[in-house]
């Protein structure tokens, strides 16, 4: 699932995958992350393959990084980087872009080396700099200057999304958050629901800023569906910790919707992923449904379908027994009355026992 995954990443934020190079180690190389004899053969295969990056499926620490860099002679990132990378590339509302150069500043500040020069111009002027100050003492201290910034911008928004939240309250609307991995479908399931155009592409992080919308239920009540950011394995502490302002917006929900792609190959290991993060923010015991989504892609070798035989075909053949569980099409809407109905079902008391 790992390499797997890494390489979706890359495809993601635009890179041409020339090969991989696996080894298992009981511990990373604390010089090199990887052992001597893996080294030579990536080398190797320089001349091959003739690749001019390096992806790492870990984080890296400065010196393995720098040693990475030396000796292959080419640009070397890790996991976080790349994650970081596609952050930047999504997000497109001004709260969903200052969470993430906070969290590449404070990827960046231990990292830093002597070259970084171009971080001068960002301390131009009379008194920016103290007597016998280094190149590096001096990156150092702009970088939390524009960290110490942005966590203040970012504290502003969370203060104005406290207040909005308390509003939400007020009104006494009940909130259903979808949550899921990245790519298993939450924002056209999102769309499909609540009729909206939320950017949805099968691809990893294609929606970063959450949306909220209302929906109205089989029963004429009226709740709020919140579309928020996927979750991944090794999500960064960084992100975790920018992102607190979007993710706060979990613990209002009255009931959560687990949206779960079927047809992946690692999707129990992206459920326990997703269950773990949930238990992190403390919604472990949040009342939820899961979604067994895209089985149309799942029967799109078999003959035609009509929505009963499909959602009756797929349930018997993945033996659905658990409660609170419903196989959907996003993409087809086959399932959305019967998952709206188990919404129904479930929010007046998720609400009732969240006052």
């Amino acid at each position: 699932m790992s390499i797997a995954e890494l390489a979706e990443l890359a495809k993601s934020a635009g890179a041409e995958i020339a090969g991989k190079v696996v080894q298992r180690l009981p511990n990373p190389h604390k010089v090199h992350y990887i052992g001597k004899g893996k080294l030579e053969e990536l080398q190797a295969l320089k001349e091959t393959l003739k690749y001019d990056l390096v992806i790492v499926d870990d984080e890296l620490t400065p010196l393995q990084q720098e040693n990475l860099d030396e000796t292959l002679q080419v640009k070397v990132i890790d996991r976080v980087a790349l994650i970081l990378d596609i952050f930047a590339r999504r997000a497109r509302t001004h709260e969903g872009q200052l969470q993430v150069e906070l969290a590449q500043y404070e990827y960046l500040l231990p990292r830093l080396a002597g070259r970084w020069t171009h971080l001068e111009r960002l301390g131009a002027g009379i008194g920016t700099r103290g007597p016998g100050e280094s190149q590096l003492e001096t990156d150092r201290r702009l970088i939390r200057r524009r960290i110490d910034k942005l966590k203040e911008r970012l504290e502003t928004v969370r203060k104005h999304r406290m207040l909005y939240r308390e509003k939400r309250r007020r009104s006494g609307i009940p909130i259903v958050a979808l949550v899921g991995y990245t790519n298993a479908g939450k924002s056209t399931l999102f769309n499909a629901l609540s009729r909206s155009d939320v950017m949805a592409k099968d691809e990893l992080f294609s929606t970063l800023d959450p949306t909220t919308r209302r929906l109205t239920l089989p029963d004429k009540n009226v709740v709020l569906i919140t579309d928020t950011v996927g979750f991944i394995r090794k999500l960064p502490p960084t992100i975790v910790t920018a992102f607190r302002a979007t993710l706060e917006e979990l613990t209002e929900a009255s009931l959560l919707v687990h949206v779960v792609d079927l047809t992946s190959s690692y999707a129990p290991e992206q459920c326990d992923t997703v269950e773990d993060i949930l238990a992190k923010l403390n919604l472990a015991d949040m009342p939820r449904i899961t979604a067994l989504n895209k089985i149309d892609v799942l029967l799109k070798s078999e003959q035609r379908w009509d929505e009963k035989k499909a959602l009756d075909y797929v349930a018997d053949r993945c033996e659905v027994t658990e409660p609170n569980t419903v196989v959907v099409s996003a993409v087809k809407k086959w399932g959305l009355n019967k998952l709206m109905e188990m919404i129904s079902s479930l929010v007046p008391r998720a609400a009732g026992e969240s006052v």
